[in-house]
């Protein structure tokens, strides 16, 4: 779904529940792993469930609907429920607006008080509002007698309270569709200052996922870094819906008072593109396919749109046809435009297949997918492909699944042929150069315009960027970028270098001895000299053993490296104390938000946690500026770690945390033992085991858990090859852990 949507909450179903889908985008649950069976047509939502009760093994079902199917027809599938008395609970989404065609008003829209009075009087049993934020009601709203508001965090706890009361119960979500929030932000021409911003301390970070996991949204992005690939948030494509908060993690905060701080983009004359010279553009001897495919929500439709409005300019017959599925964020897009010398030379607006003349692959996972692949013909078809990586939704339901783009990129050249694939990053150049990513497609655009593959005078482009009328300055710079990416790549790349600043964390280590000694320093940070000591003699022992039997290979050490140096640096509290307060957090955030600045912290205090009465997870409580004063104070004491006087130290989490790093360590001397070249590859897979290990609290015990559960599996396989003269217990005498 859309950065921000209500139905990334609102599809959720608790355990051994299932629910009915129907029409609008929340059909789309039915393949996102959320027990979301069929659909139904319009009008039709939950009835299939009136004749499948008695039969279905399950006493209860959940259905989804939108507004406007509600209003629409959706009322009489509930009266018909009602009148079979079955037990079902509707789940009807207050969004505001026709999302999944693209934010329609709502024909016969009532207000949320008037819709909770007419299910009311339709024989509905039980009634509660969620909404995302319960204090916009005034006293005196006009809700059905009985009707309980509840914040949507309590969207667990009401499932199961309505999945237990007999009868037709109705869960009203009131939230506004996040595309339809962002676009009347849009239109309104509000500032780019709004009441709050989430923004991720990455060096707290673990990575674990799971703010992804709880806002199931598309604008936390993975980061590479040093220290493995942490989350961030993409201030651009934040639809400010703040449910990422609820992942448990220290390190979201949320920010107020701030704007965005757009990043440098490159500076050059006009001059650098005045030279460039005009290419042969094509003859329109007969009819042109020009595919345009990406994904929902970056301006794929747009892009089609421009070259069909230039085309319109210059008299030419052009038809456009958007492959949109669904008004979704992630989703594959497809824009179809033919252009004729005239209109009457058009006969179908589709490009079929084997006949694209040429295809601009805004993303690379949907050009490389079948229903593109279908449009290209070796000899005839040329291809201008975005190689940056973009997420959607696989990404948050599995975060570790490798996505091969070389394989990709192999079989478009396998389609088209070598040399009509032209392959390139416009989404960091586009960022580099101009400041910002969403001017990709329009300079992936510009560089195909360059080679000669979209059949409209640049005069005709640059008209149609005027009057679509939105960063018409951003736009056409983004086109003449990308004409100049395409006549000459080697100058293009050398300015957007030199406008490129990479953070200290995100260069990566070229080498183990590198990789070592940053880890070896950061533990000196952490907490000593002594305890950095120790960690190099557990990299020293494996490096040794490593050498002996595969001399100048450094991959165990490297992995022995990586993933001790992970469970010796533990971030309990006095470390996440120090990430906060060392100055490092501080220029980030700065270099993000102009303004006057205010962190609010959002944290799960040791020794106060209470505990959620449905997840069982702690909740996380809202603390002000203030509490970085008292974390400055907090960090002092990080040499108190491991002794008698660390009373934080006592609890379960920090006790599971270092009989983890004892654990390795023991793990490390057995295979440092019995090492030979035949077991190396086992041995890395091994000692990388604690990669997996990620998160806080119970996020983190849970993948503690299954590393431990995998470890005793290849350690059985290690024993079966290295049987044991007599039943000892793990090899090696680790040090004291401080």
């Amino acid at each position: 779904f859309c950065s921000g949507c209500p139905h990334n909450r609102s599809t959720r179903v608790p355990e051994g529940s299932c629910a009915l889908g129907g029409v609008g985008c929340h059909l789309m649950a039915v393949g996102m792993e959320r027990n979301t069976l069929t659909i139904a047509q319009m009008g039709g939502e939950g009835v299939t469930w009136l004749g499948m009760a008695e039969h279905a093994g399950t006493q209860h079902v959940f259905a989804n609907m939108g507004d406007g199917t509600y209003f629409h027809s959706g009322l009489i599938a509930i009266r018909a429920a009602v009148a079979a008395g079955v037990n079902i609970t509707y789940k009807l989404l207050y969004n505001d607006a026709v999302a999944m065609t693209g934010g329609q008003h709502v024909d016969g829209q009532l207000t949320v008080p008037q819709l909770t009075r007419q299910l009311a009087a339709e024989g509905v049993r039980k009634i509660v509002v969620l909404a995302d934020d319960p204090k916009k009601y005034p006293r005196d709203a006009d809700f059905a007698p009985g009707i309980e508001i509840r914040p949507r965090e309590e969207f667990d706890a009401v499932q199961l309270a309505l999945r237990g009361t007999p009868g037709v119960t109705a869960l009203v979500f009131d939230q506004t569709c996040a595309a339809e929030k962002r676009r009347r932000r849009k239109r309104g021409g509000a500032s780019t200052t709004v009441p709050r911003r989430i923004f991720i301390n990455e060096r707290v970070c673990e990575g674990c996922g799971d703010c992804s996991l709880k806002s199931n949204c598309l604008s936390v992005v993975p980061v590479a870094t040093e220290f493995g690939v942490k989350r961030a948030i993409d201030q651009f494509s934040c639809n400010l819906d703040y449910s990422c908060i609820e992942g448990f993690c220290p390190a979201i905060v949320s920010v107020e008072g701030a704007a965005l701080k757009r990043p440098p983009a490159a500076v050059v004359g006009a001059a650098a593109f005045d030279d460039l010279p005009e290419p042969v553009l094509p003859a329109l001897d007969a009819p042109y396919g020009l595919l345009i495919a990406g994904v929902g929500g970056t301006g794929v439709v747009t892009i089609g749109a421009l070259v069909g409005m230039a085309a319109h300019l210059e008299g030419k017959g052009v038809t456009a046809l958007d492959m949109t599925g669904l008004s979704q964020k992630g989703g594959a897009v497809m824009s179809h435009v033919r252009i004729a010398r005239a209109q009457g030379e058009l006969h179908a607006v589709r490009i079929d297949a084997g006949q694209a003349d040429a295809v601009v692959g805004c993303e690379l996972v949907v050009t490389a997918g079948a229903e593109v692949l279908s449009k290209m013909r070796h000899g005839r078809t040329r291809v201008v492909l975005n190689t940056a990586k973009v997420i959607g939704g696989e990404f948050i339901r599995h975060p570790d699944r490798p996505v091969a783009p070389d394989g990709m990129q192999a079989t478009l050249r396998a389609a088209v042929g070598d040399d009509a694939l032209a392959c390139l990053d416009a989404t960091r150049l586009a960022s580099l150069l101009l400041g910002h990513s969403i001017t990709a497609n329009m300079f992936l655009l510009g560089f195909a315009w360059q080679r000669g593959l979209v059949p409209v005078s640049r005069a005709a482009l640059a008209r149609a960027i005027e009057l679509n009328g939105v960063n018409i300055a951003d736009n056409q710079r983004a086109f003449d970028w990308g004409r100049r990416a395409a006549n000459d790549p080697q100058g293009t790349e050398r300015a957007a270098a030199g406008a490129e600043v990479v953070p200290a964390g995100h260069r990566l280590s070229q080498d183990f001895t590198e990789a070592f000694a940053r880890r070896r320093a950061a533990l000196v940070a952490y907490q000593s000299e002594r305890y950095a000591e120790h960690y190099a003699g557990i990299v020293e022992r494996a490096r040794r053993a490593e050498e002996q039997v595969a001399p100048g290979s450094t991959r165990l050490a490297e992995a022995v490296a990586r993933n001790a140096y992970k469970l010796l640096a533990i971030k309990d509290e006095y470390e996440v104390a120090r990430l906060y307060t060392d100055g490092e957090f501080a220029k980030a955030v700065q270099g993000a938000f102009d303004g006057d600045v205010q962190v609010h912290l959002h944290l799960a205090m040791p020794g106060l946690r209470e505990h959620d009465a449905t997840s069982g997870e702690p909740v996380k409580r809202r603390y002000g500026p203030w509490m970085l004063h008292a974390m400055r104070l907090l960090a002092r004491f990080r040499l108190l770690r491991g002794t008698p006087l660390d009373v934080l130290g006592y609890s379960a989490e920090r006790r599971m945390e270092r009989a983890l790093a004892l654990d390795y360590e023991c793990v490390v001397a057995t295979l440092c033992a019995e090492l030979t070249a035949a077991d190396l590859e086992l041995a890395c897979e091994i000692a990388a085991l604690p990669d997996a290990i990620r998160g806080f609290g119970p996020v983190r015990q849970r993948s503690a858990d299954a590393a431990r559960a995998r470890q005793d599996g290849l350690m059985n396989e290690w024993r079966r090859r290295h049987p044991a003269p007599d039943a000892g217990g793990h090899a090696g005498d680790p040090a004291p852990a401080h």
